[in-house]
């Protein structure tokens, strides 16, 4: 079992938990934002694909396992404290399970708060999920 204790502290992140943000390799394009516990941080070493603690439903999320939208992780970085994980990723399909390729999709007006789509939808979220 590989010890990530001297690469990332989560003894920093409340119940044993970091974020971490998944990043396009080929364009620095920011795509998501989850969480990692430390098993999750083994299996995305060991298998070289994403994988994430999901908070709503307290297991572990692998990345793509239900939409096919997968991440290869292509670098692993940790911020100067080891407590912000950030993971290089070569994306397949849509990283947000809205559809969009990154979950950033929508652009704030500072003028009055309200919000525009500013991405076009990858897929339709009901053809993937079935929701």
């Amino acid at each position: 079992m590989i010890d990530v204790s001297t690469a990332v502290d989560f003894s920093r992140g409340a119940d044993g938990l970091l974020p971490v943000i998944a990043q396009d390799a080929e364009n620095d394009r920011v795509l998501m934002m989850a969480w990692m516990n430390e098993d999750a941080l083994r299996e995305t070493l060991a298998t070289g694909q994403a994988v994430y603690y999901s908070r709503s439903r307290k297991s572990l999320w692998r990345k793509g396992e239900t939409s096919g939208h997968r991440q290869r992780v292509k670098e692993i970085r940790v911020d100067c404290d080891r407590d912000t994980i950030l993971l290089r990723v070569e994306q397949t399909g849509a990283a947000c399970h809205e559809g969009y390729e990154s979950c950033f999709f929508r652009s704030v007006d500072p003028q009055d708060a309200s919000l525009t789509v500013v991405d076009p939808r990858l897929v339709d979220p009901k053809e993937v999920y079935g929701k």
